[in-house]
């Protein structure tokens, strides 16, 4: 499948600023999964935006405006063809969990198999883990108690909107039993790890199902899910908001321990401004007719690998302010 995607970001200050300097994680990724066909970023006030990898392999866009605004628009549109993936087996052989053992003794994939910043273990964690017999203890194999984790977060949860935002600590969608897909990304994570399974936070975008919109709980554009290393297949991406496995409607952006490792927009300005964040987002089939590549006035355009997702405005401070998706 090919899809066509717009997500626009506007940050609305009710004084004016002096000057911004941002970071943005946008551009889907081009790997074996998917081709990033044509990818364009627009800032006004105009800026000239630069590149570079962050340690984790995404690309990452940056940029000043050293000038006096009272609105900041970050547009980025992207073509992207997502590749199909081979159909997972029932199971795998109960001995994988030895070299899943081994990946310990080794210290292979050492951040993605301990706490970070969003996925922690506090004990409201581990007392949910106790009521899921997947997530309490080693069974069957990886593959299968990978399956059952996203399937109990799946049930357990509910999909709330705006429940949330995008600093919120874990604690809090367990304590409700409610959250979005970012916070139930998280608990499973977490939940993964505990059992020493190197497990990792996606963020991306999620294609309408093409049957309609109501075809799964979650129909969004901006998504979020996980990705668990397991014997034999590698990285394997779960979608426990849906409970579907990661497939041709999952376009990925940028990969991280957690959401702290991957907002789609993160910086700072200076003032004394309250900020309102607006955050548009479509992902359509892209059409036949749709032509590559898309040239926008102003625009910083490269054709490569990763970024971003989305949410919440930045916490002020009293000479700068900080501002983050």
């Amino acid at each position: 499948m090919r899809y066509a995607i717009t997500h626009v970001t506007h940050f609305a200050y009710d004084s004016p600023v002096s000057e911004s300097h941002m970071e943005v994680r946008m551009q889907p990724r081009t790997d074996d999964r998917q081709t990033c066909l044509r990818y364009d970023l627009h800032v006004e006030p105009r800026a000239r935006p630069h590149t570079f990898h962050d340690h984790l392999s995404n690309w990452v866009d940056y940029f000043s405006v050293p000038r006096t605004h009272q609105s900041l628009t970050i547009t980025a549109r992207a073509d992207v063809q997502v590749h199909g993936t081979a159909d997972l087996p029932r199971s795998l052989d109960a001995a994988a969990w030895q070299e899943v053992d081994d990946w310990s003794r080794q210290d292979a994939h050492w951040d993605l198999r301990h706490p970070s910043a969003f996925a922690v273990w506090t004990p409201a964690l581990a007392a949910y883990a106790e009521s899921i017999p997947a997530a309490r203890a080693r069974s069957a194999d990886p593959l299968s108690t990978a399956r059952d984790i996203s399937a109990a977060v799946h049930r357990d949860f509910v999909y709330a909107p705006n429940s949330t935002k995008v600093n919120s600590a874990i604690d809090e969608a367990l304590g409700s039993r409610s959250g979005v897909c970012q916070d139930l990304s998280h608990i499973m994570v977490a939940l993964l790890r505990r059992l020493d399974l190197p497990a990792r936070y996606i963020s991306g975008y999620i294609a309408p199902a093409p049957n309609g919109p109501d075809a799964d709980p979650i129909s969004s554009a901006t998504h979020a899910w996980v990705e668990v290393r397991l014997p034999q297949l590698g990285w394997v991406g779960f979608d426990p908001t849906n409970d579907i496995e990661a497939g041709e409607r999952h376009i990925r952006v940028a990969i991280g321990r957690d959401y702290a490792d991957v907002p789609p927009a993160r910086g700072v300005c200076k003032g004394a401004a309250a900020s309102t964040l607006t955050v548009s987002v479509a992902v359509r089939p892209a059409d036949p007719s749709d032509a590559l590549p898309l040239s926008i006035p102003g625009a910083s355009s490269s054709i490569s690998q990763i970024s971003a997702r989305t949410n919440d405005s930045g916490q002020p401070s009293l000479q700068q302010r900080q501002q983050q998706q």
